[in-house]
């Protein structure tokens, strides 16, 4: 699991935050709308709308901006947005998977491919780096609800996989399928969670150089600047020497 908190701490590196947060509630708003138009536009009808929220008001974001995502969809003329997974080969032969949100699957396509070739990638066909994922569900809470046993407990009793806490906070690991549960079970014990998604997590990380890294993370960020790009999920680790540099 140690890859976690890893590609974590490469993420969140100094001066690569700010340049996440400003287009971070465009693509947060984009996932409400989605998620209003899939279902009803009533959170306590509509589970994955209810996640979006939750999410969007984990990082801050105004009551007027989730508000207006959700009329949004209401909308006769706002947009179709279609659910989109890129799976591709980065630098060293590390896997990458890219979900996107995109009311222009031709756009979205070449941008993402554009990005890949650059850095010296190539995007593959669905399904052929996904076999070396598994698509799990992630929760995570604030270290203010309690120590790391607390939360081990708590996470057992609702039925979940496995638990990482750091300095950030816990992350707790379930099957994806069991998600809604394990958040209903963890949210009577806990409160409510800072976060509830899928995500993909790497079975086996694939060792990169600080040069393979470099490019690997240009290749990140370039699709993570792409608006219509909602996560990249990778399999690379890098020695404490390496990490400590690209987190500098």
């Amino acid at each position: 699991m140690a890859g976690h908190s890893q590609f974590k701490n490469i993420m969140h590196r100094k001066g690569r935050q700010d340049a996440v947060r400003s287009k971070m509630f465009s693509k947060l708003a984009r996932e409400i709308t989605v998620a209003a138009k899939a279902g009803l536009p009533d959170p306590t009808m509509n589970a994955r709308l209810r996640l979006a929220i939750q999410n969007a008001k984990a990082q801050s974001m105004p009551k007027d901006n989730i508000d207006r995502a959700i009329k949004k969809a209401a909308g006769a003329d706002g947009e179709n947005y279609d659910e989109v997974r890129y799976e591709g080969y980065g630098p060293g032969g590390t896997a990458i998977i890219v979900e996107a949100l995109t009311d222009n699957r031709n756009r979205t396509a070449s941008n993402v491919r554009s990005s890949f070739t650059k850095a010296g990638g190539a995007l593959g066909e669905t399904g052929s780096v996904s076999f070396s994922f598994d698509h799990v569900g992630e929760i995570t809470y604030k270290l203010s609800v309690g120590d790391g046993d607390k939360v081990m407990e708590a996470a057992i009793e609702a039925g979940a996989d496995d638990v990482e806490s750091d300095e950030d906070g816990h992350y707790i690991t379930c099957a994806f399928e069991a998600l809604g549960e394990v958040a209903k079970a963890l949210e009577s014990s806990l409160g409510e969670a800072e976060t509830v998604k899928a995500v993909w997590r790497a079975q086996n990380n694939v060792p990169v150089d600080e040069e393979k890294a470099q490019s690997l993370l240009k290749l990140i960020d370039s699709l993570e600047d792409d608006d219509d790009v909602q996560n990249v999920y990778s399999n690379f680790e890098v020695s404490e020497e390496v990490l400590a540099k690209l987190s500098a």
